[in-house]
């Protein structure tokens, strides 16, 4: 009887990487940025399309799912309570951590004046569009807009683009509560056709994941091409880009870990730093909280021993809820904007950051690329230019998102292990 060997994936994705870099490096080298654009990166995007085209379903289905699968009404309003508590906690704690650090170091202070003109003529075209829409967004908001944008009009528009997490969130939370008082013999067909998506939709991603190590090698190698011809301006925002980066090695190597050893009983911080390795790697090579969805449900079970009561409720709201690394980032880039632009912030507009970012991140989609829009309004909301402001940092914000994803799913499993240790002290 022959042995299958199986390399893990995370080994996988390392090889992916590792191939993307030489491929991006060779490229480059040989002057052929053309074809790994029109060869190789496309691979990457049709990656992280099939990531998209599965965002939604699989948030709505195993949201559904984990919500009726709970005994009763009571247990679902004790859970979700102390979940969004402890969610609106960590983004807080985040996003004045950044905003401490921000003001501390000060990073826009290095950036050259010229290098910044250089970047904004570069990315102004990207941005504009999107900085005129989140502009128009900023200035009809009123104060409940936040609270009406959650309440969808319409589930089959809400469910078409992947910006609407947040409503489809809301419309499943709904359905699956209503599951939960409706007779049992009513419920139970509905529950069993839920069951049979939800095996559905994880092989379905099953077979999106076996494509991570080749996703990951495009991905890379069109990033190293890209950087190309932006050496001079990444020495110019290293500053800014070391910032953040410090900030969230902070937030998931001490801050998360001091937060399981004091209060999660339930789990050893060692264990959580090893078992979570391979979910944050996963997490920082795709950008999207929500394709690392299933990697996180399974290490939550099954490495921490997290019920799959609490997992699969508190896991799937956290891919739009918990933005810490989203929440954290967007106050060092509005200050470190500020700062290059030479714009004094006042203390109202240090609160206007912090609670606009707080409340914006919770509508972020756990998708590459969902902050642009997000961060255009906050600020233009604290009276910033947001297409200058955009292009001042977009060009090396890919390995930024990247990271603070990984952030985002770390805060998600701790707070998954905070509640599962509430639950079973109880």
């Amino acid at each position: 009887m022959k042995k299958s060997l199986s390399m893990p994936l995370y080994l996988q994705i390392l090889i992916g990487m590792a191939a993307g870099i030489i491929i991006g490096i060779i490229a480059w080298r040989l002057d052929a940025e053309k074809f790994v654009r029109d060869w190789i990166s496309p691979w990457g995007q049709i990656f992280i399309r099939l990531l998209q085209l599965i965002a939604i379903p699989l948030v709505f289905v195993t949201l559904i799912k984990g919500i009726s699968g709970l005994k009763n009404m009571q247990t679902f309003s004790r859970l979700g309570g102390r979940t969004l508590l402890l969610y609106l906690c960590f983004i807080t704690a985040s996003v004045a951590l950044g905003l401490g650090l921000g003001l501390t170091v000060r990073p826009g202070a290095l950036v050259n004046s010229d290098s910044a003109a250089q970047i904004r003529e570069r990315y102004s075209q990207a941005v504009s569009s999107k900085a005129e829409i989140a502009e128009q967004a900023a200035q009809s908001q009123g104060p409940l807009d936040f609270l009406y944008d959650i309440v969808p009009n319409n589930f089959i528009h809400a469910a078409g683009n992947n910006s609407n997490m947040l409503q489809v969130i809301f419309f499943a939370i709904l359905l699956a509560a209503a599951l939960l008082l409706i007779p049992k013999e009513k419920s139970r067909p509905v529950i069993s056709l839920i069951d049979g998506l939800d095996a559905a939709i994880l092989k379905v991603v099953d077979f999106i994941i076996r494509m991570a190590p080749v996703g990951v090698a495009a991905l890379m190698a069109g990033l190293i091409t890209d950087f190309k011809g932006d050496i001079s301006v990444f020495g110019a925002l290293g500053a800014y880009a070391l910032t953040v980066a410090a900030t969230m090695f902070l937030i998931m190597y001490v801050f998360y870990p001091l937060v399981i050893f004091f209060f999660a009983k339930n789990v050893k911080f060692t264990d959580f730093i090893k078992h979570m390795y391979p979910v944050q790697l996963f997490a920082f090579t795709t950008s999207s909280s929500a394709a690392t969805l299933p990697v996180n449900l399974e290490t939550a079970e099954n490495k921490l021993g997290v019920s799959n009561e609490v997992a699969s409720f508190v896991l799937p709201v956290g891919v739009t809820i918990n933005m810490d690394g989203t929440a954290c980032y967007q106050a060092i880039a509005i200050l470190f904007i500020a700062q290059a632009l030479g714009i004094e912030l006042t203390m109202a507009n240090l609160l206007t950051i912090l609670v606009m970012t707080v409340l914006s991140s919770i509508g972020t989609p756990g998708i590459p690329g969902g902050t642009y829009v997000i961060l255009a309004m906050v600020l233009t909301a604290v009276g910033l230019p947001a297409e200058g402001g955009l292009a001042l940092i977009i060009g090396i914000d890919r390995p930024l998102d990247m990271l603070r994803t990984s952030v985002n799913v770390t805060g998600d499993a701790v707070v998954a292990c905070l509640v599962d240790g509430q639950e079973k002290r109880k």
